[in-house]
């Protein structure tokens, strides 16, 4: 009985040990995906805030537009030094997305990192759309229904 519990301790010691070591090892595999998951999250807020940039720059372009357009009753923007800049910066704004799209795409394959596994933060925050029924009217939302209901009786033919 003896030799038998000493087996039995001696398995337990080896198990164990393998358990931690396969945990330990699983912990740094967590670890270096944890860190280049914070990475991705890190350059995709650059590209958020790239993006942002350049709608203002869209913004401004408009602006610059309306205002050449109807105060100095011109449509042309040959030689407007302010108007090619900030083209040029949107181009510039454009490179710098891709670069960082690139270097996503490039941390992902290095670790074997799925798009599923990445929560798009942009899309997590978004409202979700509402209709204010107050404001239908009430014949429109009667109608609608009917037209769910009987789809070929309302279709033109």
């Amino acid at each position: 009985m003896s030799k038998l519990w000493d087996d039995l301790k001696e398995n337990m010691k080896e198990w164990s040990s393998s358990a931690v070591e396969k945990a330990e090892e699983m912990s740094r595999i967590a670890m270096a995906k944890t860190e280049e998951m914070t990475r991705i999250s890190k350059i995709k807020f650059e590209i958020h805030q790239l993006q942002r940039e350049m709608g203002r720059k869209y913004e401004e372009l408009g602006h610059l537009a309306y205002s050449h357009t109807k105060e100095d009753h011109m449509a042309t923007f040959s030689g407007n030094t302010e108007f090619f800049n900030i083209v040029n910066r949107v181009d510039e704004i454009k490179v710098e997305v891709s670069d960082k799209e690139s270097e996503i795409e490039k941390i992902k394959a290095e670790y074997g990192i799925e798009d599923s596994e990445i929560v798009d933060i942009s899309k997590k925050n978004e409202p979700e759309p509402t209709i204010d029924h107050s404001k239908a009217n009430d014949d429109d939302l009667d109608a609608k229904q009917e037209n769910d209901q009987n789809p070929q009786e309302s279709s033109p033919e």
